[in-house]
């Protein structure tokens, strides 16, 4: 069964996630926004897909805040995390914004929050999925 780490500091979302996650795509999910216990599950291994908020109020690394392009950056730069799969999720859906955010934070994929449209999203979770196996 896959794995999915939701990050994301909002309770509603993290709820609509996990729902659409283990009802529409069969997986496993861990909802965390404490970067240590972030950074552990990824580079432990078994997490086959990262959803990552990128504004997380109340997210610390190091005694200090950090974001979701933060924590992505931190993932991707370590051998441990690179081939991990990450979607930024983000209410920031101004043009040209999810194009920013990718580059800044080398993640894999974007989607903006709310999630309304859920079957789209469920195929995106499932290509991230296809393609890290």
């Amino acid at each position: 069964m896959k794995h999915v780490l939701v990050v994301e500091d909002d309770a509603h979302n993290a709820v609509l996630f996990r729902k659409l996650l283990e009802r529409r795509v069969a997986c496993r999910v861990t909802v965390s926004e404490d970067a240590d216990e972030i950074l552990a599950l990824v580079y432990g291994g078994g997490v086959d897909l990262v959803i990552m908020d990128v504004s997380l109020a109340h997210t610390r690394h190091g005694g200090r805040p950090v974001s979701g392009v933060d924590l992505t950056q931190m993932i991707k730069s370590d051998a441990r995390g690179v081939g991990v799969p990450i979607m930024l999720a983000t209410a920031h859906a101004m043009r040209g914004d999810a194009e920013k955010l990718l580059a800044d934070s080398g993640a894999d994929d974007y989607v903006s929050k709310p999630i309304t449209d859920h079957a789209a999203f469920v195929q995106q979770v499932l290509g991230l999925l296809e393609e890290a196996a």
